[in-house]
């Protein structure tokens, strides 16, 4: 009888220490990755400055990355040398009703930044407006400045930097996190 007490005993032990190491290993895993949003239509408001006079440019893909073509995909076609106030609108229209992200970004600042990147970069120039918690910027507000008459790319690009490990690692630069979007917009400056 004693053996099998013992037995008995040896296996408690055995399955409460493998619980113990397990809830250990546990401890020391990375949390969860915090998901990329899906965004599926990106709208760029442009407001010349002292006018109310206002451009709006659309990309849509419904379905999302890869499957369809996207459904509209504006070019951008701005006044040379002019100042606009421009602000983003990012929705998620995959579902229904549509899920309005840009709300969304905005109570998540600290772990987003919007990029723009004209090439030529003697097209345009962009200067955020807003910023977050710990003063590094968001874009979704901000002022674009047009150069010289020409052609080129608009890219926009939603960099998603979450925290890892409990710690920001939101710098105020795109090394940091992955791509919630990556647009490259036609641009004409005339």
């Amino acid at each position: 009888m004693s053996k099998l007490r013992n037995r008995w005993m040896g296996l408690l032990l055995a399955g409460g220490l493998g619980l113990f190491i397990t809830g250990c290993d546990r401890a020391n895993e990375p949390e969860p990755a915090d998901e990329n949003e899906l965004i599926t239509t990106v709208s760029l408001k442009f407001t010349q400055q002292g006018s109310a006079t206002t451009q709006t440019f659309t990309f849509r893909d419904t379905d999302g990355d890869g499957g369809q073509v996207p459904s509209r995909f504006d070019n951008i076609s701005l006044k040379a040398n002019t100042t606009y106030t421009l602000t983003i609108d990012l929705l998620d229209e995959s579902k229904s009703p549509a899920t309005n992200l840009t709300s969304e970004i905005q109570e998540k600042k600290d772990e987003h930044l919007l990029v723009y990147t004209a090439n030529p970069a003697s097209l345009l120039t962009y200067t955020y407006g807003d910023v977050d918690g710990r003063n590094f910027p968001i874009g979704l507000a901000g002022t674009a400045r047009t150069g010289a008459a020409g052609t080129g790319k608009l890219t926009v690009r939603l960099r998603h930097q979450p925290p890892v490990n409990g710690v920001a690692v939101k710098n105020g630069t795109v090394a940091p996190g992955s791509d919630d979007i990556n647009i490259d917009f036609n641009l004409t400056v005339q």
